[in-house]
């Protein structure tokens, strides 16, 4: 911890964290570690209670008292007239998901919180990309449970990555043994939260920001590999390229080094293709019987894409930026070391 971390800590030695007493939910409880990762905050008390003198005298309330209010440190998210998401307080950001108020404590302290953890600065390029790395994928879940929006409503709206709600929830105490004060408790969750909060970001500074590294050079050094610019090559395996997109998923196949490109032309709905042995194949029959290569379908038309040799370079490309348009069948199947050995990823660039 820096002196200015303990100056801070002790001339600050009297503040108090406020948040609602009763049964506690995840949104509160990662609020209030996140909180507490911040030198002001590292000694505070956390007051539970919906007493409103209480909490009048807490430097910092979150999940309860009806107002949200960041100059006066209110983070409540229940009112009927809040509808907030990240991107109303801060426009340049794209979630549009409704905040709870472990969102609302991320969107304001967040990148202090990670810059506590990564100890890296606030403004470092890391933290900055981890911002949006960590909402997107950790506590937008938390924001979407608590308010309960459903995952999908046609279209994925979230993706459920650590089921942390409903194992919070199980902290609590069954109806059959009520228990008057469930402080003790929350603080377990506390720990069960933050542990894995913690996991989470250490992860994605120290992992996935590596490898965000390699893709991001293969990316640019992608026309000296084919001057069309749609094949990547990652010169290792069991790096986690599909990740390294915040926006979208890579979708990939691997390439033999001898493969050639060609252009594909996709066939009829329903009609027959000719696999690269020289078979004739159906609609139905996805396998290649010379290399067992699944056959790629397009994204748009729904029809077979017959591939002029197995696992091909190139599938029905898109004019616009040069990027495959194809749905691979086997996207988001971990390759390993030998199969990245043996040829290229063909990925759907940002």
């Amino acid at each position: 911890m820096s002196v200015e971390s303990k100056r801070l800590k002790m001339s600050n030695s009297t503040l108090s964290i406020g948040t609602h007493n009763g049964t506690f939910h995840c949104d509160e409880v990662l609020a209030c570690f996140m909180l507490k990762q911040l030198a002001q905050y590292e000694g505070a008390p956390i007051v539970r209670t919906r007493d409103e003198a209480q909490l009048s005298q807490c430097d910092i309330v979150v999940d309860v008292g009806g107002v949200y209010d960041a100059a006066t440190k209110r983070f409540d998210h229940h009112q009927r007239s809040f509808n907030l998401t990240m991107k109303d307080i801060r426009p340049e950001k794209r979630f549009s998901m409704k905040l709870s108020s472990a969102g609302l404590v991320y969107v304001h302290y967040g990148e202090q919180v990670l810059s506590e953890i990564t100890k890296h600065p606030v403004d470092s390029l890391l933290v900055q990309t981890l911002y949006d790395k960590v909402y997107e994928q950790f506590i937008q879940e938390v924001d979407a449970i608590d308010n309960g929006i459903a995952p999908y409503d046609g279209d994925p709206r979230y993706a459920i990555t650590t089921n942390l709600s409903h194992r919070v929830s199980y902290l609590n105490p069954p109806w059959t043994q009520p228990v008057e004060n469930t402080d003790e408790l929350f603080h377990e969750a506390m720990q069960v939260v933050g542990g894995e909060f913690v996991d989470r970001v250490s992860y994605y500074a120290n992992v996935w920001w590596k490898a965000r590294s390699h893709v991001k050079e293969a990316v640019t050094a992608r026309h000296e590999v084919d001057a069309s610019g749609a094949i990547v090559r990652l010169p290792m395996g069991g790096i986690p390229s599909r990740s390294t997109s915040s926006r979208s998923r890579l979708k990939w196949a691997c390439t033999p080094p001898s493969c050639t490109s060609s252009t594909a032309t996709p066939t009829a709905r329903g009609a027959s293709s000719v696999c690269p042995s020289g078979r004739t194949r159906s609609r139905a029959d996805s396998r290649c019987p010379s290399r067992g290569a699944a056959c790629a379908t397009s994204s748009s038309t729904r029809s077979r894409v017959p591939l002029a040799a197995c696992s091909c370079t190139r599938a029905a490309s898109s004019a616009v930026t040069g990027t495959t348009t194809a749905r691979w069948p086997w996207r988001g199947r971990a390759l390993s070391s030998s199969a990245s050995e043996r040829g290229y990823f063909i990925v759907r660039l940002i």
